[in-house]
């Protein structure tokens, strides 16, 4: 899983979202944002994970949260993925994986016996100074969306 602590600064980065639009890390600065990396586009757990994030925009927007995917998918297929299931958010464009590499989400994993290096499923919580104030590895994928919202509204007293 991810070297990265929470309490760590989030690394600098900056890249496009499937749309186009520049997005990265000093257009951030002051702003709460959640970024979470998931293996594949239009897979059934990346599906769930995605969805439920969309079920629950409007909440994240309400408290003032700005939501991003990430995975290796190519513009084109990171569209289709958007629009077939309604995505409300930016996926951010990272084919060559340096936003991936950068975040430390990359690594070995093993699946039905087989070992290979892929994409850990993670988010981060990031808050207006650009702290990463919560980690969620292995995040639940069709009740990702309630993990997070409980994590930001709960009082930091009760984190400790």
């Amino acid at each position: 899983m991810t070297s990265l602590k929470v309490g760590d600064k989030a690394p600098k980065f900056e890249t496009t979202d499937a749309q186009g639009n520049v997005i990265g890390s000093t257009l951030l600065k002051g702003k709460r944002w959640v970024i979470y990396f998931y293996p594949k586009d239009l897979t059934p757990a990346c599906i769930n994970q995605a969805c439920s994030l969309r079920d629950y925009y409007q909440e994240f927007l309400d408290k003032g949260i700005l939501v991003f995917g990430v995975s290796m998918d190519s513009e084109r297929i990171h569209n289709r993925f958007a629009d077939k299931y309604q995505l409300p958010f930016p996926l951010l464009m990272d084919e060559k994986g340096k936003l991936i590499r950068a975040f430390k989400v990359w690594g070995p994993k093993k699946f039905m016996g087989r070992e290979y290096d892929g994409i850990h499923r993670t988010t981060f919580i990031v808050n207006e100074k650009g702290i990463i104030t919560h980690i969620i590895e292995r995040p639940k994928t069709k009740i990702h969306a309630e993990e997070v919202l409980a994590l930001v509204s709960a009082p930091l007293d009760q984190l400790r």
